[in-house]
């Protein structure tokens, strides 16, 4: 088994789950976190090349995991490769950003941010949520949002109405999807460090960033294990249309 970089969970072992943008990231952390508890992952993302390695390391560790290359914000090519399969958990954390002034976002901007980050977890959910119910068993999604879905920031226009509209879309599908046994939840990290944005924290600009939050530091990914696998399993299954917040009290900080 993979050495687990959080307690064994009780429920996961022998689960499946789905972990959209695993190529890198927290979607490469959480498919690594869910492997080490016994679920068998599979890793989608558009990257194919960088899933398929990923995959090669959890199956080298003792974990199971396959490979799919998916563009979430094709609803077709959604359709196709996710129609009938049916996973325990779903998580949707594929995203991108754009920081820009509002004026500066263009037409091209604005619809890849809000096809990847809102349209995208909607036809996932709703791919995976109808083969769930169609098997006649429940499951958990996992929509990865962000403290921008509640707060703003200069620049980032797109990313924040897309969190925000991903929040809000979390809690209209739990609604909605209760009576299947579907719980629906939203993660929302703070400013949480990988590979992206490591260097960008280095500087005195990240820097500045990290003292505006009261723990006075950066959160690192797994800052975020003990939600995530609340969330993963069944110790939640009370819990639906809620968040979890994980920022390091930047929300409560003074404005």
């Amino acid at each position: 088994m993979i050495d687990s970089p959080a307690p064994l969970w009780p429920g996961l072992s022998g689960k499946t789950a789905l972990v959209t943008g695993a190529s890198s990231g927290l979607g490469a952390h959480f498919a690594r976190l869910l492997a080490a508890q016994g679920v068998a992952v599979t890793l989608a993302a558009r990257r194919s090349d960088k899933v398929a390695a990923l995959c090669a390391e959890i199956a080298d560790a003792g974990g199971v995991a396959h490979a799919l290359a998916l563009d979430v914000a094709d609803a077709a090519d959604v359709a196709a490769k996710l129609s009938g399969q049916v996973f325990d958990i779903v998580v949707n954390n594929a995203g991108t950003a754009a920081t820009a002034t509002a004026l500066a976002h263009d037409d091209a901007t604005i619809d890849r941010v809000i096809d990847t980050n809102l349209k995208g977890p909607f036809y996932v959910a709703r791919a995976t949520a109808q083969a769930m119910a169609d098997a006649g068993r429940g499951g958990t999604i996992i929509n990865i949002a962000s403290i921008l879905g509640f707060r703003v920031a200069g620049q980032v226009a797109a990313y924040a109405a897309s969190k925000a509209g991903l929040v809000q879309l979390s809690r209209s599908l739990a609604l909605e999807w209760a009576r299947h046994g579907i719980r629906v939840n939203a993660l929302c990290p703070g400013y949480i460090e990988t590979e992206i944005n490591r260097d960008f924290f280095a500087t005195e600009a990240g820097q500045t960033l990290i003292r505006r939050v009261p723990q006075r530091r950066i959160g690192q990914p797994a800052d975020l294990d003990g939600a995530f696998l609340l969330l993963a399993s069944d110790l939640s299954g009370f819990m639906t249309g809620t968040e979890i917040v994980v920022d390091g009290g930047h929300l409560i900080s003074s404005l």
